[in-house]
């Protein structure tokens, strides 16, 4: 009788090395995954999804946008690390999160330093509310622009600020801050400087074409005056680093060499008029100051042809009020 006796090794193999090729051998299944479902986690979970999800759906156009989104991740993430760490037990997730609530603490917290409100010195507030804040110049870069490279200076009533052919244009650029100034040319009254505009504009724009010029007038202290003044040549250095504040500058400079061609020709003009003025700019206006003094200055000497050439302006001016 034929028959097949079962050795030990045969036994071991199938007692001990089945179960490991079953494990090996991925076996058809039809049935789905997840039948089981687990419990819903605790609400701390849901809440810390829901901060999640109103950070992310902040609309962009929000002024303090990127402020919210990172308060959001903020919230959402702490409560993330007090499930993983109370309710889950969960030592990668809480660490992930801890990170994840590092930088977003970072972040706002620049965010926030950025938007602190910024002092102006009372001094220069003036200037500030009437020539840069509305042309939307932030508070931190003004003060960027008066911290650096200039100071406040003071005139006593009578002291020259610069003297026809004798002051060169090219040290300095000010904005007056305080009381009144004359411009003259040989004797000749042109017209006053009043708080908030510039003292030497038309030089400061004759200056980007030549160097080395004297000033063609002479500028008085009218009253006791204090004016802010730059360095001339680091405040050109720093408007090349800002494009944003030298266009606001070239802006500023070429609208106070208009009011002055005005004064010109309306010699009674106050600062009142001037501020009226600043709203009725045309384009017949945009005349180099320089040009002008430079055809005073190539008038003769004598009163007549001073009289001659400001009798000039003002029928120029009468003509483009009749245009």
């Amino acid at each position: 009788m034929n028959y097949t006796e079962s050795s030990p090794l045969t036994q071991s193999t199938a007692i001990g090395f089945t179960p490991e090729l079953e494990s090996i051998i991925p076996v058809p299944s039809n049935e789905t995954t997840c039948e089981n479902w687990r419990e819903i986690h605790h609400l701390v979970f849901h809440v810390a999804n829901i901060f999640f999800t109103i950070g992310l759906v902040i609309p962009t156009t929000l002024h303090l946008h990127m402020i919210l989104l990172r308060g959001m991740l903020a919230i959402g993430c702490t409560l993330y690390i007090v499930w993983a760490t109370l309710y889950r037990c969960a030592l990668d997730i809480m660490i992930w999160n801890s990170v994840f609530l590092g930088v977003n603490i970072l972040h706002l917290s620049y965010l926030l330093y950025k938007k602190r409100p910024v002092k102006i010195e009372k001094e220069l507030s003036g200037i500030y509310r009437r020539l840069f804040e509305p042309l939307r110049v932030p508070p931190d870069l003004f003060r960027r622009l008066t911290g650096q490279f200039c100071m406040i200076q003071t005139l006593k009533k009578g002291q020259t600020y610069a003297a026809e052919d004798k002051t060169s244009v090219d040290d300095r650029l000010s904005i007056l801050l305080k009381g009144k100034m004359k411009v003259s040319y040989r004797g000749h009254f042109l017209h006053n400087i009043y708080p908030c505009a510039f003292i030497d504009s038309p030089e400061f724009r004759s200056t980007q074409m030549h160097k080395g010029e004297k000033f063609q007038v002479t500028i008085i202290a009218d009253d006791n005056c204090r004016f802010l003044c730059w360095s001339r040549e680091r405040l050109t250095y720093f408007l090349e680093s800002e494009p944003f504040l030298y266009e606001i500058f070239r802006y500023l400079i070429g609208k106070d060499i208009t009011n002055k061609l005005y004064s010109l020709n309306d010699p009674t003009l106050n600062d009142k008029k001037a501020k009226k003025l600043e709203h009725q700019l045309s384009l017949c206006t945009q005349i180099s100051m320089l040009e002008m003094r430079n055809s005073i200055a190539s008038s003769s000497d004598s009163d007549d042809g001073l009289h001659q050439f400001l009798r000039g302006t003002s029928s120029m001016s009468s003509l483009r009020k009749l245009s």
